[in-house]
């Protein structure tokens, strides 16, 4: 068990702050890198775990906080796994729209049977910048691809996740429901087993 009352969000995604927040409830105060730098470690590791580390250790080392890191992506089984580790600058970081733009393209002859995609999400967190033993928490979340944008909360690629056990997609979810059942609220739901938020 861990006991703080802040840590830092390495991220500089408010949607992320705010899912996260909500998330962890209010035993604990989530402030984000963004107040103590504006400088983004360069992502150069290989898997999400390599940078989850990567992006908890620069947070912590700027704000002298535990810090929690959320490496998280979309994984897309007819483009091997493709966006994966990239999804966030999938389109040379113009932004969610054309991230999305380009996933529709690459898939635009390809039927909805071998559209399958797991959403990753990678916590990991840190007590102080040269911690040897990150806590770090993995969640996968399941759905495919759909052939147009579909809802209007979230961000990133939830308008083309659908979730087949709610019929619809990642963004027509009210953001409370995502957040029970998202790939990084099964990552969350896991960390706070391992900091003793809940019962395991």
């Amino acid at each position: 068990m861990m006991n703080f009352s802040q840590l830092v969000l390495a991220s500089h995604n408010p949607g992320k702050l705010k899912e996260l927040q909500a998330m962890l409830g209010n035993s604990v105060q989530v402030r984000s890198v963004g107040e103590f730098s504006d400088v983004e470690p360069e992502e150069t590791g290989l898997s999400f775990v390599e940078n989850a580390i990567l992006k908890a250790r620069h947070a912590a080392r700027v704000s002298g906080l535990p810090a929690l890191a959320d490496d998280s992506g979309l994984a897309v089984d007819a483009l091997g796994g493709a966006p994966g580790i990239y999804s966030a600058r999938y389109a040379d970081g113009q932004g969610d729209a054309a991230n999305n733009a380009k996933l529709l393209e690459a898939l635009r002859d390809v039927p909805d049977v071998e559209r399958g995609a797991r959403f990753v999400c990678v916590l990991a967190l840190l007590r102080h910048a040269d911690d040897p033993l990150p806590i770090l928490c993995e969640g996968l979340w399941y759905g495919r691809i759909l052939h147009a944008p579909s809802g209007s909360n979230g961000f990133g690629y939830d308008p083309l996740f659908w979730v087949p056990e709610r019929v619809c997609s990642s963004a027509e979810l009210p953001p409370a429901e995502k957040n029970r059942l998202s790939h990084r609220a099964r990552a969350m739901a896991l960390l706070k087993q391992r900091l003793g938020l809940i019962n395991a």
